[in-house]
């Protein structure tokens, strides 16, 4: 075999920079112009070696049709009816895949899919890129940097030390679920990492002709193995499964860069405002958690056992992590008494040590006593390696408190023999490290829903003085649930003694909606031996109960809710113990496909704002937690935006958000991705508390008043026509691959709650999934152009209304946006295409007719609104993206049609059924979406 072709040259650095900070959208895509192309010329040379010519060509073939199609559609216009060319173009590509077998119509999946993983990286490194070039180029700061915030701030009035007290209430805690899992094998996320570092490595400059060829044959044997790998899992993940996958980004990505950005952090701060802050000197901003392992909420395989497995874990990675930190510690530390003289602090610590742990002692003799840096290093290093391998162990360290004072006594005794740039540089980023993570990594959230404790309490209440003590047998008709939740109430009893208490210190309530859930589920833990108020000695923040509410009802009644149970004198003495802190959780998903996407997010909009009012009423510190999705239709969207977007006033500076599927991959694969996500959530807390200039500090009541009178349209209008309507969900189940979902394997968990065939049976992860594979995205748009039509029907001072709350309301600009990104994710003739699977023409015209109308409707007043003549028109990075993806993504669309309309007409086979999985893996990476 020949080497081929070098696809990527080294280039002018100066040129490569000036693209890069370039305005110019053309002139700063072409770096990712060039990846992309670069690799999808790679993978056509591996198509060749791997599958032959004759799949190749059929691959081109498809693509270029779809290119046709795409070019036609542009041609047309956004508001131009359907093309017959048009038609006929998707028409000709239908009939080419009609006529291939399951085999053939995989391999094209395969390389379309596999074209999806590495257009993603391209893009993820393009971001990385034009990020570091900006700071060479020292580019103006944007929204969402901190140093612009802080800019703004000092502009404000706002001097150093109020700025500093500013950030010591902020506290951003990403929350990573497995509701959906990421859609990709662990197998396929490490290749992928693989390749992302060739393409980092063609970024280095002075950059020579030899190294780009390595590169290229490097990137050449993972693309090789990415196609001889399957990217659809075999057999459904397991609860194990799902817990690793999310340890990998710790170890990865979160771990690696937290020191650096604190760093970067105190360098911004004395930018702005001159002074010598230390990182060290910074407040703790950033904490994580996880629902993985602990979400009990409709999914059977998340047991007791689960729960021990994610905490241990956790414990194991984090612990593993500091090891290897001082040992990097033992050979660097190595500052003589014969060079430095004696210290006597650090003496008396090491004697101190010796004395108190002699095995430890034995094992620093070792090492010569003129190194007492290395000794005491040792020392430590034994009382570590005993916590990780039998926390209970006669001199493990018992907590990361105890850890943390040795690595005080090291930091302090360097610098009092001059060691104050070590004590910075190596032992700081430790100490920083081990006060964000502890020695439990993340907060484990547990999570079940407030029926099944109802059940439980009734089933024991009816058991009467059976049930008195947690240890006797059940009353004889309690329920395998009951038994099942009351074996998990006691595990976590267990659990909370066994592991650091900051482990496990939220049980969300899915499904609230009364003071009763509340108290219920704090009688069942009671009763179970959890001790759910918070101590000081030994220090547990106890076990708090989060009320989770998730329908447009629940979400109108939570703040009267809330006002009565922390009005409640037996309620009172928990409030006082969690230092009158309270966590609620707001339901994005829920909501939405309960209400619908403007009413969801006004609803929780002013539930946020109420909230708020009533917990500085009653006293009570709130903190709440924002159960966002991945998708527009479930709360998702660019969290800086979504942050500044928050009523005024109505925000403490501690949150919490859910982080879930493709999204923890696009914003946490990458050290460099993960520390920026963290920065835009800080700054975004700051501009939320400050409130300096990006966000109006008080909303019109006009505002308001159009955002009520619009929900009340848009909810109507979604409820007839959509959650109401009996049309829709036969229409769903044919018309999408909802049904065949399980054939993906992407999560272990059901899509039903129950064995029901209602909407409301429905999660909303399938509702939405399924929306977005057959490309008409619902639940991010319906009802919202009924609304905004109606309302500006009423004359031109309505619609300049609108306008100006486009430009000054943050939330309704939020939305919009939002609403916009979906619309042009949308396509009108491969929804028709997908239409044409449901057996009944009447239900399918009327169905489709019904979904078209709203559709065109709500484009048209978006556009109306934001004053553009396209979608997307001043995000140009997005619309970029999409019009490379779609190409990619309509061959995969209709291969799926056809894969369906076989398995319905009833033919029957496990191929069958992995390609159509495969196609549904690779739509969801091109289009970013798992739901």
């Amino acid at each position: 075999m020949t080497d081929p072709e070098l696809f990527w040259s080294a280039g002018d650095q100066n040129e490569r920079l000036q693209e890069l900070t370039s305005d110019d959208p053309r002139a700063k895509e072409l770096p990712l112009r060039r990846d992309v192309r670069s690799l999808g010329r790679l993978l056509g040379v591996v198509i060749k070696e791997q599958a032959g010519q004759a799949v190749f060509d059929a691959e081109e073939h498809l693509r270029r049709l779809a290119i046709r199609h795409r070019e036609l559609e542009s041609d047309l216009g956004e508001a131009a009816p359907e093309d017959p060319a048009e038609r006929e173009l998707l028409r000709e590509a239908a009939a080419a895949i009609a006529r291939m077998s399951e085999a053939e119509a995989y391999q094209i999946t395969k390389a379309f899919s596999t074209f999806f993983e590495l257009t993603n990286l391209a893009e993820t490194m393009h971001r990385k890129r034009r990020s570091r070039a900006h700071l060479v180029a020292r580019a103006p700061q944007k929204p969402g940097r901190l140093r612009a915030t802080l800019q703004r701030m000092r502009q404000a009035g706002i001097d150093a030390p109020t700025a500093l007290g500013w950030l010591g209430r902020v506290e951003a805690v990403p929350v990573f679920t497995a509701h959906p899992t990421e859609v990709a094998r662990r197998v396929v996320l490490y290749k992928r990492r693989r390749i992302a570092d060739e393409l980092e490595k063609l970024d280095r400059l002075p950059l020579g002709e030899e190294q780009v060829a390595e590169s290229q044959e490097a990137m050449l044997a993972e693309i090789t193995a990415l196609w001889q790998s399957d990217e659809v899992r075999r057999q459904k993940p397991t609860v194990h499964d799902e817990i690793l996958m999310g340890l990998d980004h710790y170890t990865v990505s979160l771990l690696p860069p937290i020191a650096a950005f604190y760093e970067e952090l105190a360098r911004d701060f004395r930018a702005v405002y001159g002074g010598d802050l230390e990182a060290a000197e910074l407040p703790t901003v950033v904490r994580f958690g996880s629902w993985i392992g602990g979400d009990r909420d409709g999914n059977p395989y998340v047991s007791a056992e689960s729960t021990r497995d994610a905490l241990q874990q956790a414990r194991e990675l984090i612990l593993s992590n500091y090891l290897d930190a001082v040992e990097k510690l033992r050979r660097l530390l190595t500052p003589s008494t014969y060079r430095m003289g004696d210290q006597a602090l650090l003496r008396k610590g090491l004697a101190e040590f010796a004395e108190k742990f002699p095995e430890a002692a034995r094992e620093a003799d070792a090492l010569p006593p003129s190194e007492p840096y290395r000794r005491l290093l040792t020392m430590i290093r034994h009382r570590l390696r005993l916590a990780l391998l039998d926390p209970a162990a006669p001199g493990a360290y018992p907590d990361a408190a105890a850890f943390g004072d040795d690595l005080a006594l090291l930091a302090r005794s360097l610098r009092l023999q001059g060691g104050e740039r070590l004590a910075r540089r190596l032992v700081e980023p430790l100490r920083r490290k081990l006060g964000t993570f502890g020695f439990h990594l993340h907060t484990l959230d547990i999570r079940q829903h407030a029926k099944v404790h109802a059940r439980a309490v009734a089933e024991l209440a009816a058991g009467a003085g059976h049930a008195a003590n947690p240890a006797e047998p059940l009353p004889p008709a309690a329920s395998p649930q009951t038994a099942e939740l009351l074996e998990t109430l006691r595990a976590l009893a267990r659990l909370k003694r066994e592991f650091p208490p900051q482990a496990l210190r939220s049980y969300v309530i899915s499904g609230a909606g009364s003071v009763q859930d509340v108290l219920s589920l704090v009688w069942l833990m009671e009763l179970c031996g959890i001790s759910v108020a918070g101590r000081q000695d030994p220090a547990d923040p106890g076990l708090m109960p989060v009320p989770l509410f998730e329908s447009i009802e629940d979400l109108r009644n939570a703040p009267e809710i809330c006002r009565t149970l922390w009005s409640s004198p037996d309620y009172a003495p928990y409030l006082d113990s969690w230092g009158r802190w309270q966590e609620v959780m707001l339901g994005y998903s829920d909501s939405n496909k309960d209400g619908g996407m403007l009413t969801s997010t006004w609803e929780i909009y002013k539930a946020h704002r109420a909230l708020h009012q009533v917990a500085e009423q009653c006293r009570v510190r709130l903190r709440l937690f924002h159960g966002r999705g991945g998708t527009v239709g479930r709360g998702g969207g660019p969290t800086h935006r979504a942050i500044i977007a928050q009523p005024a006033g109505a925000f403490t500076g501690a949150f919490k958000l859910t982080e879930q599927g493709e999204v923890i991959n696009f914003k946490y694969s990458d050290p460099a991705l993960a520390q920026r996500n963290l920065e835009l959530m800080v700054a975004a807390s700051l501009e939320a508390l400050t409130r300096t200039g990006l966000v109006e500090p008080v909303p019109d009541p006009a505002w308001e008043q159009a955002m009520e009178e619009m929900s009340a349209a848009a909810f109507a209008c979604y409820r007839e026509q959509i959650a109401d309507n009996p049309e829709i969900l036969p229409y769903f189940e044919q018309a999408t691959p909802v049904l065949e979902f399980e054939l993906a394997r992407i999560g272990s968990r059901p899509s039903r709650r129950s064995q029901g065939r209602s909407l409301d049976d429905l999660r909303a992860i399938p509702w939405g999934f399924g929306w977005i594979q057959s490309r008409l995205l619902i639940p991010a748009w319906f009802g919202v152009g009924s609304a905004f039509e109606g309302f500006a029907s009423r004359g031109e001072a309505q619609r300049e209304l609108l306008r100006t709350m486009m430009r000054r309301f943050p939330i309704f600009f939020d939305m919009v946006r939002n609403v916009e990104m979906a619309l042009a994710k949308v396509d009108l003739p491969l929804a028709r295409a997908y239409s044409g699977l449901v057996a009944d023409a009447g239900l399918r015209r009327r169905v489709f007719d019904l979904l078209v109308d709203e559709f065109r409707r709500t484009r048209r007043m978006v556009l109306e609104i934001t004053g553009q003549q396209r979608l997307l028109q001043t995000n140009p990075d997005l619309a970029h993206s999409l019009r490379l993806r779609n190409p990619y993504v309509d061959p995969m669309s209709l291969i799926q049609i056809e894969l369906l309309r076989r398995k319905r007409a009833g033919k029957a086979s496990e191929e069958l059924d992995y390609v159509l999985a495969a196609t549904i893996s690779g739509i969801a990476a091109g289009l970013r979406n798992t739901g």
